[in-house]
């Protein structure tokens, strides 16, 4: 969700549990002292009203733009025979769950993913679409469309990344996000860094990666302990997201922290999320509530099904909602979400979980 700012939600937070509606039962929390509490949620099972009976494969991303639309990305060729009709991989929503239009998928003049990961709202409207195939071609390609799916610009191509010193291609992306004309890339599956490119041209500008450090090309590794706090280079680098106030956050996964940027990629600081839990891929995806301030921050625990509400200023871990399995408002490979300007969560689930979900903002909880 993109610096848009709705009334009624507060800057202070409290530490107490707050479950998703027939959600289950996720870790317990502790509660400090605040005044307004933190945001609640219950599930939307309705949502989202699919047409032409098509169904969704893994549903890698979702993303909502600066009018509230809904862009959800999945992955066709997950479907099998016997199970429906795919729909193109590319589809988009209203928030109330009306169907506006899907397209995407191979063509000519440029090169699609074949295995689509990340889905990128522009403050323009333009859609950025990114992929993490490795064989038999890797997606060293990142896509910008219009809103109607025709292709304005495409960085790198299928097959083409030279590694992490390579400043004209990604190496399977993961998520990228615009911030007043350049185009930040959590450039995590092939390589281990932040890539910045100009959102026009798709010029190269700089890149780092974890702690600042230059990024290293290795698929075992990911670099000695650093003094300041786990390894000094990032695992895969699955999301990313740059505030109002200009920071770049960087989700970690599998190193179960946020490290948090300059734009220039100076570093700040870092926030461990849900360490020592079974899974550490709790960073999959974050997102920012739509207050002013973006007082809070949500992670996508994707390897233990829960979603982490955080205090933004701080990285502390406020809240933790949510449990593993198949009903509503339960996860299963929770990847990324995003938020709309009424604060209603939007949640992507890939390999078994295979759907988009809506949470719907319901108030503040009790001090």
């Amino acid at each position: 969700m993109r610096s848009r700012i709705i009334a009624g939600w507060s800057v202070v937070a409290l530490v107490v549990a707050v479950g998703l509606s027939g959600s289950g039962h996720g870790p317990a929390v502790v509660a400090s002292e605040a005044q307004d509490g933190v945001p609640k949620f219950e599930v939307d099972a309705s949502w989202p009203n699919m047409p032409n009976d098509w169904v969704t494969g893994q549903v890698s991303s979702v993303t909502v733009d600066s009018n509230d639309v809904i862009w959800v990305l999945h992955r066709p060729r997950t479907v099998g025979e016997d199970q429906g009709t795919p729909a193109p991989p590319v589809i988009a929503f209203e928030k109330d769950g009306t169907f506006v239009r899907a397209w995407g998928g191979d063509a000519e003049g440029y090169d699609w993913p074949a295995n689509e990961h990340g889905i990128h709202v522009d403050p323009d409207g333009n859609v950025w679409v990114g992929g993490n195939s490795a064989a038999p071609e890797s997606d060293d390609m990142l896509l910008k469309f219009t809103p109607e799916g025709e292709l304005l610009l495409q960085i790198g191509g299928r097959a083409r990344s030279g590694g992490n010193a390579d400043t004209a291609s990604p190496m399977r992306p993961a998520e990228s996000f615009v911030h007043e004309g350049e185009v930040f890339v959590a450039d995590g599956y092939g390589n281990r860094r932040v890539v910045v490119f100009d959102a026009e041209t798709g010029e190269y500008k700089r890149m780092w990666g974890a702690f600042a450090n230059e990024p290293i090309d290795t698929s075992v590794s990911t670099g000695e302990p650093d003094d300041r706090g786990g390894p000094s280079q990032f695992g895969i680098v699955h999301g990313i997201e740059v505030s109002a106030d200009g920071l770049v956050y960087v989700a970690d996964r599998g190193n179960s922290r946020v490290q948090v940027f300059d734009l220039d990629g100076t570093y700040r600081t870092q926030g461990f999320v849900n360490p020592g839990d079974e899974s550490a891929s709790t960073v999959a995806g974050l997102a920012f509530s739509p207050d002013a301030e973006q007082r809070f921050m949500y992670s996508a625990d994707q390897g233990n099904s829960h979603i982490h509400v955080i205090d933004r200023a701080t990285l502390e871990v406020l809240d933790t909602f949510g449990a593993n399995g198949p009903a509503p408002g339960e996860f299963q490979a929770l990847h990324h979400l995003d938020t709309d300007s009424d604060g209603n969560l939007y949640t992507a689930e890939a390999q078994r979980g295979r759907r988009a979900q809506k949470l719907t903002y319901t108030g503040m909880s009790a001090p």
